[in-house]
């Protein structure tokens, strides 16, 4: 396979989310990109963090409180603190975790998402949420589809413009999967500060060939047709099962996240 070229000419939104989060693995047009999005909402920071604890929170649950034990890791961005193969073999050392991005800065990283307890496994594909036939083949390397899995779609889905497009990428990835296997979702939401976040849209799609919108929660709602929905369902990212560490109690920020079971 020939390795993907970085073109540092164009924002990626890995290496804006990076910036967000403190990272160094960006560059000059990712920041300015970022820096632009961040005037016109400043919330985008706080939901950068608050998702990023709420994926620690929901696989923290998904091992302990339903024995998950494979974790598919779509759109994983760049490493950073609290990365998904670390909560998940910090609570059980056996987990296999496949992480899935389509940027090649991600690629050159990789190998720090690759280093994990010996008891379990960590791998890394090189794909397209789009294609997700692609990544379950793929996956299939590391993964056992007969036992429950994990889907993590973080921060992803919102580059996925049609609606009946990202119901038709999460019905192709759980009718993959068994019975018990779980689909945990965060998702940029303007169903706060409806009118920045129009801007910010409009500010990311002018300067990107990747398009990217955000969803209602009745949109996310209908993303998770046919599964159970884990208690307290679509809520804002620190409502999700807050702990003695969530930040942001209590702010309704524009970032909406679920876990659902597949019955």
């Amino acid at each position: 396979m020939t390795e993907p070229t970085i073109d540092d000419r164009v924002p990626h939104s890995a290496r804006v989310w990076d910036y967000w989060l403190g990272g160094k693995d960006n560059y000059a047009v990712d920041r300015e990109v970022g820096e632009r999005l961040k005037e016109i909402v400043p919330e985008g920071v706080v939901s950068a963090r608050a998702d990023r604890q709420f994926l620690a929170r929901s696989v923290r649950h998904a091992v302990a409180g339903h024995g998950i034990r494979q974790f598919l890791d779509i759109g994983t961005g760049l490493p950073t603190a609290d990365n998904t193969h670390e909560v998940a073999q910090a609570a059980a050392p056996e987990c296999r975790v496949v992480y899935v991005d389509n940027d090649p800065l991600v690629l050159v990283h990789a190998q720090a998402l690759l280093v994990g307890t010996p008891e379990g496994a960590t791998d890394y594909i090189h794909a397209d949420v789009h294609d997700p036939e692609a990544v379950l083949a793929e996956a299939a390397r590391t993964l056992d589809f007969g036992e429950p899995t994990a889907v993590v779609l973080s921060s992803v889905l919102n580059y996925v413009v049609s609606q009946d497009d990202a119901r038709a990428i999460v019905s192709t990835l759980m009718g993959a999967l068994p019975p018990g296997s779980l689909l945990i979702v965060g998702h940029p939401t303007a169903d706060v500060v409806p009118e920045r976040m129009e801007e910010l849209l409009r500010v990311w799609n002018e300067a990107n060939p990747h398009p990217m919108r955000t969803r209602s929660r009745a949109e996310i709602e209908d993303l998770y047709d046919g599964l159970e929905l884990s208690d307290p369902g679509v809520v804002f990212a620190p409502e999700w099962r807050p702990d003695a560490e969530t930040l942001f109690s209590g702010r309704a920020i524009p970032h909406l996240v679920a876990v659902g079971r597949k019955p």
